[in-house]
């Protein structure tokens, strides 16, 4: 017998309410805020005692000595981000391979938030009725769709089978708001302690919920951000894609859990407590980056964060390279828009030590790190033409694709992922990444000046109807025939 299918009209009104974070010790804090910066003033002031007098001024030494010196700099930056990042993501995964949690299953509420995702969203939810979990429901928030995003999810709605027990799917019809009210509607709406909050296009390994609800065993846990994987692969720019979410936010993803200091939970695959979404004061559309905000006002308010590379997305990537440097613009605009709403944390690093450590991270990666490599590049070429030292030069990038194939290697046996992409990585950082700095440094400049901008929205083709499996287990579409 087919269950029967209800739609109930709701009004949610959004609780702003907080509840006491988990203690800090704002004692410790300040004496290591002291501790290191007292470090690195004597390791400056040595620099300057022991260099000045070595100095000898003249045009063309400088030149030179500024070519060495900024090789050498930037040889060690990269260096220190490289190995400091893997030998944490190494510690991680070394720790998640022999650390055993208990289950935990408490009643959790998926909220899909969708707009405009007729093509994809039955897809995406019975992807979500084969989750191996006894215990959720799927909350359809419609933002005000213009397609037919209703109608499908109207035909979603009621009690479905489940891989184990019958779902219950609702669906909330809301005006065009933005994403984070869609989510706050829904997260209001639910009764559950726990929620899943994911895009309308994306689609969840089966062992999503049991994964990464375990760790909430934790008190201190506030979230857990998941792990998300290109789908649309196949083609040259989306593989270059696959590699970049691997190696460049997985990895890293994977050193901050080592600390339980994610900083950022990505849109697709992120799972909250309510109670720090509400102790942050849910959701904020002031920001193209909505999770960014809410990750950082997660952190504040004293909560860790954890990863868990066992939940996994499915989600489009940009097949055309105008719709990804769209897409990584609006990222880079909406990061610095979040950082500057927290700015008062890079500033002042007794109000949260480990937040201000997060924020600078994302501040250097978004736009000192960007900026070092364009120039970099710049820099060496001009070198290399006219100052004789292209061998140097060559030899140079050499190793710095050597180092990014060795990163690439690593990073796909730590997550079995195809083998295929490590040649990917040849070309990864002397044309892919430097697309994507060029992109980020006019987004930077454009947030500055105030340019404004809107969402946009990307063209989505679907999946099709496939079943995604567990973690560890390529997604079906590279398992095709």
């Amino acid at each position: 017998m087919k269950p029967k299918q209800k739609i109930e009209k709701l009004q949610v009104v959004l609780d702003n309410r907080e509840i006491k974070p988990p203690q800090r010790n704002e004692g410790k804090e300040k004496l290591r805020t002291i501790i290191v910066s007292g470090i690195l003033s004597v390791v400056l002031l040595l620099v300057i005692l022991f260099t000045l007098p070595l100095t000898v001024l003249s045009w063309s030494g400088l030149f030179v000595y500024s070519s060495i010196v900024s090789l050498v700099i930037f040889l060690f930056v990269l260096l220190f981000r490289y190995f400091s990042i893997l030998i944490m993501a190494y510690l991680y995964i070394t720790k998640y391979t022999v650390e055993e949690k208990d289950g935990y299953f408490p009643f959790v509420s998926i909220i899909v938030p969708v707009f405009n995702e007729g093509k994809v969203l039955a897809d995406s939810i019975t992807s979500l009725l084969e989750l191996d979990y006894p215990n959720y429901e799927i909350l359809i928030v419609n933002d005000g769709s213009k397609d037919n995003t209703a109608e499908v999810a109207e035909t979603l709605v009621g009690y479905r089978q489940g891989q184990s027990s019958l779902v219950k799917v609702s669906l909330i019809n809301k005006p065009n708001g933005g994403k984070s009210k869609a989510l706050n509607a829904g997260i209001q709406y639910s009764e559950a302690d726990f929620v899943l909050c994911m895009d309308g296009d994306s689609q969840l390994s089966s062992n999503t919920l049991k994964m990464g609800l375990r760790h909430f065993v934790d008190p201190e846990i506030g979230a857990v951000a998941g792990n998300v994987k290109i789908e649309n692969r196949k083609r040259f720019l989306t593989d270059l894609q696959a590699l970049e979410y691997i190696e460049g936010l997985n990895l890293a993803r994977s050193a901050q859990g080592f600390i339980k200091m994610v900083n950022i939970i990505p849109g697709p695959i992120g799972i909250f407590r309510k109670k720090a979404l509400r102790d942050a004061g849910f959701y904020s559309s002031d920001t193209f980056a909505e999770d960014a905000d809410m990750t950082l006002k997660v952190l504040a308010k004293g909560w860790k964060i954890h990863y868990e590379p066992s939940c996994v997305a499915y989600t489009e990537a940009p097949v055309k390279l105008f719709q990804l440097l769209k897409q990584r613009y609006r990222w880079t605009r909406g990061i610095l828009q979040a950082i500057r709403k927290h700015k008062k944390h890079i500033i002042n690093p007794t109000l949260n030590f480990n937040n201000t450590l997060i924020l600078w991270s994302m501040f250097y990666e978004a736009l000192i790190w960007p900026a070092m490599n364009i120039f970099a590049n710049l820099f060496f070429i001009v070198v290399a033409l006219f100052y004789g030292m292209s061998s140097l030069v060559f030899f140079w990038w050499v190793g710095i694709m050597v180092l990014d194939l060795m990163a690439a290697i690593y990073c796909i046996a730590a997550e079995k992922e195809e083998f295929r992409l490590v040649p990917y990585a040849l070309i990864y950082r002397l044309i892919f990444i430097v697309f994507i700095d060029v992109t980020k440094a006019m987004a930077t400049i454009e947030e500055f000046i105030g340019i404004k901008m809107d969402w946009g929205k990307l063209e989505r083709v679907g999946f099709g109807n496939q079943k995604k499996p567990a973690a560890g287990v390529p997604s079906p579409a590279l398992a095709k025939k």
